[in-house]
């Protein structure tokens, strides 16, 4: 989809929110030693709660007995889907576990489709599935395969969740009380990860650190991007996490990949940017159709911004 010269600064507040959310991730990695995963999915979840909570200032009364039960569903998923993603992160390499990872919208958005063009991109997903093995699966901890699988599973009910509760809260207060559930669903298992290392200042801030890098910035640029780029143009853009994440993971980890893992990380980026398109045409032939998932190959539906979580996921 070409993208006129005149959206070349919002092109530019997307990539640099993949970059930001990448490198936060890589900095989360390294502090693995430290606090262990479980310990930073907590750190993360409690900074970024606390920074919405200055933010959004969210209204505690007056949400109906459905709203709170999405609330608390959507706080579960965050913290399982950031959990499972940062364990996986633990045992394999940062551009393999987003990749993998992404495997989850792209299926849910390939099932939601009406066209058999849909299942062209489930073959290319699949084809670079295999080849993401590079010398042979053998060279993937199988463990890890299997957290980030989980993290896939995750991110396709996360989609779900982060539609209902777009619709039952407006603007910021629904992802706020979520992300303020997730963070006190992490903390008794961040706590016990983590131990004593909790009480040294330095990693407190460096926590701090990964929430901004990997939530706060990439949602503030994504949400002014978002008033600016078509919705499939952002969604072809978020396509490219996988090949950030290997970026950063390059760069800033020293993870290197076989010739086989960097071509089955382009063929997952080639059939997400192929089921973007073809939810675009769904959109365009039945417009009356609503449709949380159509977009959503690359990182979450941005048709409404009010409805952009953090992600964490995942990243």
């Amino acid at each position: 989809m070409s993208l006129r010269a005149g959206n070349a600064s919002a092109v530019l507040l997307v990539v640099t929110g993949l970059a930001c959310q990448e490198i936060g991730a890589s900095f989360a990695v390294l502090l693995f030693p430290e606090v262990g995963p479980l310990g930073m999915v907590m750190l993360r979840l409690v900074f970024s709660a606390l920074l919405l909570w200055v933010i959004a200032r969210p209204a505690v009364r007056g949400h109906s007995r459905a709203g709170w039960r999405a609330v608390v569903w959507f706080g579960v998923v965050l913290a399982v889907m950031n959990g499972l993603f940062y364990l996986a992160l633990e045992r394999l390499p940062l551009g393999v576990t987003v990749t993998i990872e992404v495997l989850g919208p792209l299926t849910l958005s390939i099932i939601a489709s009406r066209r058999a063009s849909a299942w062209l991109w489930a073959a290319i997903a699949l084809a670079g599935v295999v080849a993401l093995g590079g010398g042979g699966w053998d060279r993937l901890d199988p463990i890890g395969v299997l957290f980030a699988l989980g993290a896939a599973t995750s991110w396709a009910f996360y989609i779900l969740a982060s539609a209902r509760v777009g619709a039952e809260f407006p603007k910021l207060e629904g992802l706020t009380l979520a992300m303020t559930a997730g963070a006190l669903i992490a903390l008794p298992f961040g706590i016990a990860s983590a131990g004593a290392a909790l009480l040294r200042p330095e990693l407190l801030g460096l926590g701090a650190a990964v929430a901004l890098l990997s939530s706060t910035i990439p949602y503030a640029f994504e949400l002014v991007a978002l008033r600016r780029l078509p919705a499939a143009a952002f969604a072809i853009l978020m396509s490219l996490a996988p090949a950030t994440a290997a970026l950063a993971g390059f760069v800033l980890l020293a993870q290197h990949l076989s010739w086989l893992e960097i071509v089955g990380i382009g063929l997952v980026i080639v059939a997400s940017i192929g089921a973007v398109q073809t939810a675009s045409r769904e959109e365009v032939d039945q417009p009356g159709r609503a449709d949380d998932t159509g977009h959503q190959a690359g990182r979450r539906p941005p048709a409404d911004p009010a409805r952009e979580p953090f992600t964490e996921p995942l990243g």
